[in-house]
């Protein structure tokens, strides 16, 4: 899929293009006071801030005065990646505040997970009979954060200058579709709609911190606009299944990589609906998504890489994409 070469141009072009798009929806978060009860909590977003700037002028030192298009991509990619995350989060808070007017879908996810024949129960109860590969389970769930950092390392120091930005707009474009199917289709997932408490399974869901809030955004108690410390309030689609769909097709061109990526990001979808108390069609929902983002990202990025006077993408000189 990833395409071969592109001039530094269009890469700018690329960057821009997501810049704007993280600059959009922190004009939404921002201005939401003016329109709705929530309001900003500047102090959450003063370590993304200074991240984004200080990653952002390291790209521009290593743009324009020593010049090394790796560091460079790096840096600015991973500035996106944070400042998008940043935004994002309490975009997904105002997405769940606007959905309290629509009554939760959990009963129709359910049933469509046992026309599926899939038995949530019985998957809480295998785990509970293999605690050790619970652990493990648990622990490459939560390995998202770092995952995303080192493909965008990695696609940046191995040259994959237009495959990076393809993911960036996969990454940014799945997370809004995702927050804004959750606005129309809300669910407070399996674990609040079947009523357990501790007392049912000592497993708890990871996303056990995420219920207070949930609740408080449906109800009008919770009206903080957070970057730093959020919560992920998405239960349909799976915004973690959706992003380890990304993961993979972000690593499979680095062959070294392919196949651990594939192993652990298989095994954090499968993770995904006991540690994130997710229904099996929310999974289903989040791969989906991403896949048919990363087609439409890939689209965009080859119509924008055309050159003039009917040269073809992968014949632009200078900046090779390494693949």
């Amino acid at each position: 899929m990833p395409a071969a070469t592109y001039d530094a141009a269009t890469l700018r072009r690329l960057d821009r293009l997501i810049w704007t798009l993280v600059a959009a929806v922190a004009a939404i978060v921002l201005a939401s006071p003016l329109y709705s009860g929530f309001y900003v909590v500047w102090t959450s977003f003063g370590a993304p801030v200074a991240a984004c700037l200080t990653l952002g002028a390291g790209a521009w030192f290593y743009r324009h005065w020593r010049r090394d298009p790796q560091l460079a991509s790096g840096l600015e990619s991973t500035a996106q990646l944070i400042g998008f995350a940043a935004v994002g989060a309490p975009l997904s808070y105002l997405a769940t505040a606007a959905g309290a007017v629509i009554p939760l879908q959990d009963h129709v996810f359910d049933a469509m997970d046992r026309a599926m024949g899939f038995d949530w129960m019985a998957l809480l109860r295998w785990f509970h009979d293999a605690p050790v590969t619970f652990g493990a389970f648990r622990l490459i769930y939560g390995s998202l954060l770092p995952q995303m950092s080192l493909a965008v390392l990695c696609l940046a120091f191995t040259a994959r200058f237009a495959w990076l930005r393809t993911i960036m707009l996969a990454f940014i474009v799945t997370t809004l579709v995702t927050i804004a199917l959750s606005a129309v289709l809300p669910a407070a997932g399996v674990w609040l709609h079947y009523g357990l408490s501790e007392a049912d399974s000592r497993l708890v869901p990871v996303v056990s911190t995420v219920w207070p809030v949930f609740t408080g955004l449906r109800d009008g108690s919770v009206r903080a606009l957070v970057a730093a410390g959020a919560e992920g309030v998405i239960t349909f689609p799976s915004l973690h299944a959706a992003l380890a769909v990304i993961l993979i097709a972000a690593l499979w061109p680095i062959r070294l990589l392919r196949w651990p990526i594939l192993a652990i990001n298989t095994v954090m979808l499968a993770a995904t609906p006991i540690d994130g108390a997710h229904y099996l069609v929310d999974v289903i929902a989040g791969v989906v998504i991403a896949t048919a983002c990363l087609f439409a990202a890939h689209a965009a990025v080859m119509r924008m890489g055309r050159a003039p006077d009917g040269v073809a993408a992968g014949k632009i000189p200078q900046l090779v994409a390494g693949e």
